[in-house]
């Protein structure tokens, strides 16, 4: 054999080898991906629809595949039964109650059977479990769906359309408020009010905090009416007092009321004098003689002051009251001097005014029979 054919044949032997490490390598991703060589248990699950749905699909829970589709078969009620290989290791998360539904790896990706749900407490599945499904909206059922919105969108539009065209217009109130200046301006002027109420509202309650911190002041008033029991104590002392006064007082006026009702009848003194007519003419008329004969005494005692033999009486009366009264004014002049000195050892300069009747201090003679 010569050189040339040795090398044709070690160039085949490595190509064959080559082709023999792919195929295996291809087997084992194969199978990797097919879970060929894990152990697995055997589920499956009835839908009404596995549109898109093939044989090799993947199944997931939580986002991590954990086997794939084995076979679909139509049953009977028009049900298609699906029959899956869950891994071993995976077993123990998906519990008998979980559900299993047809979806999709991504928005245009491979269909997949997707199983969720399940409660802590049950059991977990076991090899030959068919687990409940939920269906999933069919893509007819999606594009009738979508239709229907897109005749939403497009009332929603026109509607949007007439609404902006009747603001344009200035029809209604918002359209008013877009168009009509003078509108725009009042607007304006009852935001403005509204921000000065504000204003005012947040002094009003400022000034009402620092009161309430005032009242909740030590020592202040109404500290002391909430927390001291000596001031309230006072206080109701002075309630009860001022509750036996007005009674008092209720006693009082109803016996000022009985007075004042026996004024009005004539069985007494003042009631006589009050209401009786007759007695009211009489008092006058002893009144006026009374009168009469006050100046018929004054007349007879002029005239007994000129007469011969009282004249000497008179005139000696007449003369001690004149001596009265120069002592009097004497004194009075005396303590006057008195005054003033004592005023001048004070320090207190003598007054320029001279005394009058009222200043001057009047000392009652003593009458001497």
């Amino acid at each position: 054999m010569s050189a040339e054919e040795n090398r044709r044949s070690v160039v085949v032997g490595i190509f064959v080898l080559l082709a023999i490490l792919i195929l295996v390598a291809g087997i084992f991703v194969l199978g990797g991906q097919q879970k060929r060589f894990a152990e697995t248990i055997e589920v499956s699950a009835l839908f009404e629809d596995v549109t898109g749905l093939k044989k090799g699909n993947h199944v997931i829970y939580s986002g991590v595949r954990v086997g794939v589709v084995n076979s679909i078969k139509l049953v009977e009620n028009s049900k298609i039964a699906v029959t899956m290989s869950i891994e071993e290791s995976a077993r123990r998360f998906i519990h008998n109650d979980a559900f299993a539904k047809v979806g999709s790896e991504s928005l245009i990706g491979n269909k997949t059977v997707v199983v969720y749900g399940g409660t802590e407490t049950a059991p977990a599945i076991e090899d030959g479990a068919i687990l409940r499904t939920e269906e999933q909206l069919s893509t007819e059922e999606m594009m009738q769906t979508l239709q229907e919105n897109n005749k939403n969108l497009q009332a929603i539009t026109n509607d949007v359309k007439q609404l902006s065209s009747s603001l344009v217009k200035g029809e209604g109130l918002a359209g008013a408020l877009l168009t009509d200046e003078r509108l725009a301006n009042n607007f304006r002027t009852i935001v403005a009010n509204l921000e000065r109420t504000s204003a005012s509202s947040v002094r009003a309650s400022q000034a009402l905090t620092r009161f309430t911190n005032k009242l909740n002041t030590e020592g202040g008033l109404a500290d002391e009416l909430l927390t001291d029991t000596v001031v309230y104590n006072r206080l109701k002392r002075t309630a009860a007092e001022l509750e036996q006064t007005m009674a008092t007082a209720s006693a009082l006026t109803a016996k000022i009321n009985n007075t004042a009702s026996k004024l009005n009848t004539t069985d007494n003194a003042l009631g006589v004098l009050l209401n009786d007519e007759q007695f009211a003419t009489d008092l006058q008329l002893t009144m006026q003689n009374l009168e009469a004969g006050t100046d018929k005494l004054d007349a007879n005692m002029e005239s007994l002051q000129h007469s011969i033999l009282l004249n000497g009486f008179f005139r000696r009366k007449a003369r001690r009251e004149a001596r009265q009264k120069e002592r009097e004014k004497e004194k009075q002049e005396r303590l006057l001097k008195l005054e003033e000195k004592k005023n001048l050892k004070k320090g207190i300069q003598p007054s320029t005014v001279p005394p009058t009747a009222d200043t001057v201090t009047v000392i009652k003679p003593i009458k001497i029979d």
